[in-house]
């Protein structure tokens, strides 16, 4: 499979301590197959400063099979489960949350999703109403990649 990376910068070789934390699914390297989204995030990073730059990486699908090797976590789709994670991941803690899976994929929670876990954390807004909501909400992919055991089955390519 081909992953696609929206970046501002363009570079040879991951650092994972470069990446920022408070993510969705914590600190790690972001990818997604939607090429259109890579472009999207690429566009919207380059506003602030940069080039847009779309990065391409081979993955060999059995990956995200390889779960004895691998700690992979899958959100098929928005659930409550979904909703906890990433509010620990984004919740401004010091240290940062840190989950101990290698590999997490599953939906983007975009600035429309990110009102709705706002509004329930704070109370707001029932957790069954905002499940409701984040149903009818159009979610993109990701696919985080946290460890250097993750990176490591990464392979850039050309576009």
């Amino acid at each position: 499979m081909i992953l696609y990376h929206g970046t501002n910068i363009d570079f040879p070789k991951i650092d994972l301590s470069k990446c920022l934390p408070y993510k969705d699914f914590g600190q790690g390297f972001y990818l997604t197959d939607i090429q259109e989204q890579a472009q999207r995030m690429a566009d919207r990073k380059s506003r602030r400063f940069g080039t847009s730059c779309v990065q391409a990486y081979e993955l060999d699908d059995a990956v995200l099979k390889m779960e004895t090797r691998c700690r992979i976590k899958t959100f098929e789709q928005p659930d409550e489960e979904w909703a906890m994670f990433i509010l620990k991941n984004r919740k401004r803690t010091i240290p940062p949350f840190v989950h101990n899976y290698d590999i997490v994929k599953g939906p983007v929670a975009d600035d429309g999703i990110a009102y709705i876990l706002s509004r329930y954390e704070e109370g707001s807004l029932p957790l069954a109403d905002a499940m409701k909501e984040l149903q009818f909400s159009h979610l993109s992919s990701q696919i985080c990649f946290c460890t250097k055991l993750a990176i490591s089955f990464l392979k850039r390519v050309s576009l």
